[in-house]
């Protein structure tokens, strides 16, 4: 795995802000095949992951999205604003230059059915727990 993202024996920084954030998470698998599983994790390396897509994220209002990997399953972190709207910014995101070539282009890793965007793939997980005061 790479090692210009940290490690999970020794954690992981987390950003801070100004203000409160909310947080989305979500879940994918991928195909079970560790050459294709390398090979996603490689092409959304910060040298190889497409610029165009980076900024479409930054756009919708994205302040951070995290994808942490075990074996085939996917969990990915997303920190925005209070007041973001999770439709509206995947409506907009859908739309963005090369945000559905690049959906294309990873479906050939993931668990999905043909052509489908990146919120019929990625399936928004529920809050069962917390640990705050």
């Amino acid at each position: 795995m790479r090692s210009d993202i940290g490690n999970s024996k020794n954690g992981y920084q987390v950003r801070k802000y100004n203000d409160s954030v909310k947080r989305y998470c979500q879940t994918l698998d991928l195909k079970d095949n560790p050459e294709l599983i390398e090979e996603y994790v490689n092409r959304h390396s910060k040298l190889n992951s497409w610029p165009e897509i980076r900024a479409g994220i930054r756009e919708v209002g994205i302040l951070e999205m995290e994808i942490y990997i075990y074996n085939s399953r996917l969990f990915m972190i997303v920190e925005t604003p209070l007041d973001f709207d999770w439709d509206t910014a995947m409506e907009k995101l859908a739309h963005l230059p090369r945000q559905a070539e690049w959906e294309e282009c990873m479906s050939v890793f993931q668990v999905s059915k043909p052509g489908a965007s990146a919120t019929e793939k990625w399936t928004l997980m529920d809050r069962m727990f917390y640990l705050y005061n």
